[in-house]
């Protein structure tokens, strides 16, 4: 049925012959999309343009850019403890 809809059969006609629901095929056709990477799973915020792939991707990157600021936080802390320890600013310091 997939195939059948990819070749330009109207889902109407298939549900007619071949009795599922229009829906029912229309909801296979955009899982099988999904499954091959044609197109994304349709979270409210997801960009119907990415492909499953590039939605992964896209997760992947906003948790490592969440974990570089953490980890950008903690070194300035760190920082700015150590220069009052040792009473030296480090360069590149706005202060003056």
């Amino acid at each position: 049925m997939v195939e059948s809809i990819r070749a330009g059969r109207a889902s109407t006609d298939l549900a007619r012959e071949f009795e599922p629901s229009r829906q029912t095929i229309q909801n296979w056709v955009a899982e099988a999309d999904r499954t091959e990477g044609r197109r994304a799973a349709k979270p409210a915020t997801a960009d119907p343009s990415l492909t499953a792939p590039e939605r992964d991707e896209l997760v992947r990157l906003r948790r490592e850019s969440r974990q570089l600021k953490v980890e950008r936080d903690i070194l300035s802390r760190a920082t700015a403890w150590f220069a009052k320890e040792t009473g030296v600013l480090p360069s590149g310091s706005s202060g003056s």
